[in-house]
C-alpha cells in the first residue's frame, strides 16, 4: 500500500494518488546548464556537460549512472532511468557544480 495519509474533518485516509485530488498544479523541474541556457534533457546531454567540467564516469555499479572528480571525494549518483530523475538528483548536481547549473521551474 502506497499513497499518503490526509486527515480531513476528524477523519484520517489512504489518499493512493494525492495528486489527483489537488486543484493546484504540480510544478515540474529542470536542470538547466546555465552556460549554455540549455535545460539539460538526457543523460547524454548531462555527462557531455559534466565530462567539459572534469567529471568522469564512474562504471562500479550497472544500477546508476556516477560520476566523480579526481582528486575530490565528490560522487554523483543518478537513477539509471531518466524519467527518475527528479529535483533531489539535480540538486546533487548542483550543489557540485554551483556556477555551472540551477534548477529551474520547467
Amino acid at each position: 500500500m502506497s499513497g499518503v495519509w490526509v486527515f480531513k474533518n476528524g477523519v484520517v485516509r489512504l489518499v493512493e494518488n494525492p495528486g489527483s485530488e489537488r486543484t493546484s498544479t504540480v510544478r515540474r523541474k529542470a536542470l538547466l546548464h546555465t552556460p549554455s541556457g540549455q535545460v539539460v534533457s538526457s543523460y547524454a546531454t548531462l555527462e557531455a556537460k559534466l565530462t567539459a567540467l572534469g567529471w568522469e564516469r564512474y562504471y562500479e555499479d550497472p544500477a546508476l549512472y556516477q560520476f566523480h572528480k579526481r582528486g575530490c571525494l565528490d560522487l554523483i549518483s543518478l537513477p539509471r532511468d531518466f524519467n527518475h530523475f527528479s529535483s533531489v538528483h539535480m540538486y546533487d548536481v548542483v550543489i557540485k557544480n554551483r556556477e555551472s547549473f540551477r534548477v529551474v521551474d520547467a
